[in-house]
């Protein structure tokens, strides 16, 4: 249970999370408009969590196949 609470807590945490280089928030702040640079933000976000997510699964299916054995 600890392990599920801690991990949808660095989820929600991740949410805050500034992820843009300098090179791109240098290009963006440049510009009025803030939802561009939250759009880049969103899709930063999501090309950073997928590959997580998917050691995430690979490592559980290998602990629930070394328990069953």
């Amino acid at each position: 249970m600890k392990i599920k609470i801690t991990l949808l807590l660095f989820l929600f945490s991740s949410f805050y999370a500034n992820s843009q280089c300098s090179m791109c928030r240098a290009v963006i702040e440049s510009q009025e408009g803030q939802e561009l640079a939250e759009g880049i933000n969103d899709g930063i976000k999501y090309l950073m969590i997928i590959p997580y997510i998917l050691v995430g699964f690979v490592g559980w299916k290998i602990y629930k196949t070394l328990k069953s054995n």
